[in-house]
């Protein structure tokens, strides 16, 4: 086989005359070149761990305090009132040493010292700057004097060209908000869904629980605080979603859509290859910390912690939690092709290979005639079903032997790649239904053509268009689709295609081929195969998907009624889902904390005392959106800033649990059905997009499955001025939910609302006939 000669470095045989040694230069190049790669990442890394060390101040501004200490000292004065004598006295005594240069030396080391306070100073001022939070609760273009000045200590005291990672020393830790806070917050939360008997009652479990055990859960909870860098979020990944023992697909995964409207190439391999050269540029900045930290209102730091276990990671099952694991970076991904799976090396002598070099290598891969292995082809199947099985397997047919080298190859790959024999895409006679088709394929596709455990697999059908589908656990949506955006971005508008469709640039047909993966199933194995592929297949087949792009209007239209875009949505979400079921419903809206060090999401409880008003109003509408709308910013606000409600209630039900002490209360609140859950897909690099030249290059977002089996997941990506894209799912097996209909009447209900706050109309609404 051509790849193991490629292995082997040299070979020896065995004359009359001795031992013959044939040395290949080729191999010895490679590892040769592959080292200096290695050093050279870790003399990066090196570089930026003291960048972001000494951050905000600069590894040159050592140079100078020295400097300016030492000239000091030459003008026959003492800025450190005597603390360099001390320190010259303590030096040890050196025969070799002047008097003169021991006094350079103690003039550096208290050099070194001041440096150091000046650092943490600066760092403590900017966390303590960073903990002020009022700016997000001045109306939108109104900046208090107070907030201004902020503004400008916040960037004096950042510092200049921050790396990705700076901030994270200086961001100030999630706080844990009083408990009464949050009991009232709850309380106020629930009142809209509960008749008065059940909201009596729930207030008295309430207060029993305020005045008993939540105290003494509170202090274990500031314990953690004081402790953690964050109370949540360790305790968020290992209970919400590694301890989760049923199927990861459609219940925890998401995924990401190619553009709407045009198709780069139609040539399959040619995406595939520019895009996987982006991906890697991409890779390439992130481990030189390039990449610019997030900034709200360009000044306030994001936490960026998330990115680091985006590449070489994946999630590894076991009998009670998985775990998540994260290699140094690896020089190839796996590629899954008709029930195969192939090693593809995306570097050659120490280069990343160009565009048209991986497009030639995936073509390999695509000609490549060689059946599956017995039991290769629905491998996958084993990470899309039930993780208990999944682990048991893993540990009995895949830890030793060809098939743990295979299994390691795929999970140390730096990502996964699907090459699939379908067409996707909005396309054909019905442009809506082939949307559908697309999000249930990005999402579950044939439950055993994705590698579900990798933090991302990028799959590409036959006609060029792609997607992505993402685990979960390892970070939140807007975290990846910051990466999908740049690859969209890059590979349309930097690396472009010919006039063929093929990747640009020669190609050294020299290359090696892609390694073709080996294993060794037992027929028990395949059973259990088959059985995780039962379990996938029913939960996708039970998956109804509607995906459409709303264009009457957008954040444009809204803006101008000076409303938010997010509340307006959400409040169109509470009148559809009032319409469609005749009743209110326990909404999940993912708000982010990043605000705080290694912050994740918080809920913001959608459905309020003031929306249920609005939606249940007669003649009075206006008023009263008005101030549904204002509640659910003010909602917003708090769960950003700390002052949520549902992850203080969890972190205190866990320390129940670890204490071994039931709380009919949490019990109660944390067992509560998310009938309506749903998350907004941030657009992050918008510079690198035009949406005003090229407006056909926009991506719908992405989405992901229901939270409930009787509920909806709604996910919605506001794209420019004009365009709102909706993702909604829901069960086929619940007599009560379709996504059609709850997509029509999304439609009516942004219509109407905008119609409601449009200042040309005259007459009094008469769209809602429910009176108060």
């Amino acid at each position: 086989m051509a790849e193991a000669h490629q292995a082997v470095a040299f070979q020896f045989t065995v004359t009359p005359e001795g031992i013959d040694l044939q040395m290949s230069h080729q191999a010895l190049t490679e590892i040769y070149l592959s080292g200096m790669r290695s050093w050279k990442k870790r003399i990066i890394r090196l570089k930026n761990s003291v960048i972001t060390g000494v951050y905000p101040a600069s590894p040159s501004s050592w140079l100078f305090v020295v400097i300016a200490i030492l000239a000091t000292m030459y003008t026959r004065s003492d800025p450190s009132m005597g603390l360099i004598a001390k320190i010259q006295e303590h030096l040890p005594v050196s025969q070799s040493m002047s008097t003169q240069c021991q006094a350079v030396v103690s003039a550096v080391l208290f050099s070194t010292m001041l440096w150091l306070l000046l650092i943490f100073t600066m760092r403590l001022c900017l966390k303590q700057l960073l903990s002020y939070h009022r700016w997000m609760f001045e109306q939108h273009g109104k900046m208090s004097n107070t907030t201004k000045v902020w503004v400008a200590l916040v960037r004096i005291f950042s510092g200049r060209k921050p790396l990705l990672y700076s901030y994270q020393g200086s961001l100030p830790n999630l706080p844990v908000p009083a408990i009464k806070d949050t009991v009232k917050r709850y309380l106020e939360s629930v009142r809209p869904l509960m008749d008065d008997t059940k909201y009596e009652r729930m207030t008295k479990l309430a207060e029993e629980f305020e005045s008993s055990l939540g105290n003494r859960l509170q202090w274990y909870l500031k314990l953690k605080a004081l402790w953690a860098s964050n109370y949540v979020s360790d305790w968020w990944e290992e209970y919400i979603y590694l301890r989760g023992r049923s199927p990861i697909m459609v219940n925890s995964n998401y995924y990401g859509m190619d553009f709407l409207y045009v198709t780069p190439t139609p040539i399959q391999a040619a995406r595939a290859g520019n895009s996987i050269h982006a991906f890697f540029l991409y890779r390439r900045k992130l481990n030189k910390e390039e990449i610019k930290p997030w900034l709200l209102r360009s000044a306030v730091p994001c936490c960026s912690y998330q990115f680091e276990r985006m590449f070489d990671t994946c999630r590894i099952p076991g009998t009670l939690t998985d775990t998540v694991q994260h290699w140094q970076d690896s020089d190839y991904i796996v590629v899954y092709h008709r029930g195969r799976y192939f090693r593809l090396r995306v570097y050659q002598a120490g280069r990343l290979l160009s565009p048209r070099e991986i497009e030639f290598q995936i073509q390999r891969i695509l000609d490549d005639p060689s059946p599956p292995c017995k039991g290769e082809a629905k491998l996958g199947a084993l990470t899309a079903g039930d993780r208990i099985p999944w682990a048991k397997a893993r540990m009995k047919y895949f830890s030793s032997g060809v098939n743990k080298r295979s299994l390691d190859c795929i999970e140390k790959a730096a990502f996964f790649v699907a090459l699939d024999d379908d067409e996707q895409g909005m396309m054909g006679d019905d442009p809506a239904a082939s949307l559908d088709r697309y999000a249930k394929s990005l999402l579950h596709g044939k439950c055993y053509d994705r590698w579900f455990d990798k933090s991302f697999s990028v799959v590409y059908y036959k006609n060029g268009k792609n997607g992505i589908n993402a685990e979960h656990s390892w970070a939140d949506a807007p975290v990846l689709s910051h990466l999908w955006e740049f690859t969209l971005a890059f590979d349309s508008f930097q690396l472009g295609y010919n006039a063929e469709g093929h990747c640009k640039g020669d190609v050294d047909s020299s290359l090696p081929r892609p390694q073709k993966l080996s294993w060794e199933i037992p027929p028990e194995c395949e059973e259990q195969i088959s059985q995780s592929l039962a379990v996938a297949q029913a939960l996708a087949d039970d998956v109804d998907f509607h995906v459409f792009p709303f264009q009457d209007f957008g954040k444009g239209k809204i803006k101008k009624c000076r409303v938010s875009p997010d509340a307006f949505i959400q409040m169109a979400l509470q009148l559809a889902y009032y319409r469609d079921q005749k009743r209110f419903c326990l909404t999940y809206e993912a708000s982010m904390t990043r605000l705080f060090r290694e912050g994740r999401t918080e809920t913001v409880r959608s459905c309020t005392n003031e929306s249920r008003a609005f939606v249940q109003a007669a003649d009075v509408c206006s008023r009263l959106f008005r101030t549904a709308l204002e509640k659910h910013q003010l909602l917003y606000r708090l769960a950003m800033t700390g002052a949520g409600i549902d992850r203080h209630l969890f972190c205190l039900y866990v320390v129940s649990k670890y204490l071994g002490v039931e709380s009919p209360f949490l019990k109660e609140v944390l067992s509560e059905p998310w009938r309506l859950s749903t998350s907004q897909t941030p657009v992050q690099l918008s510079e690198m997009f035009d949406p005003v030249n090229h407006p056909e290059y926009v991506s719908p977002g992405g989405g992901f499955g229901p939270v409930a089996d009787d509920g909806y997941g709604v996910s919605y990506c506001v794209v420019g001025d004009c365009m709102i894209n909706f993702h909604i799912s829901c069960k086929r097996s619940c007599p009560v939910t379709d996504t059609h209909k709850f997509g029509a009447q999304i439609r009516k209900a942004l219509h109407d609302l905008l119609q409601l706050l449009s200042p040309t109309q005259k007459e009094p609404s008469k769209l809602f006939h429910c009176h108060l």
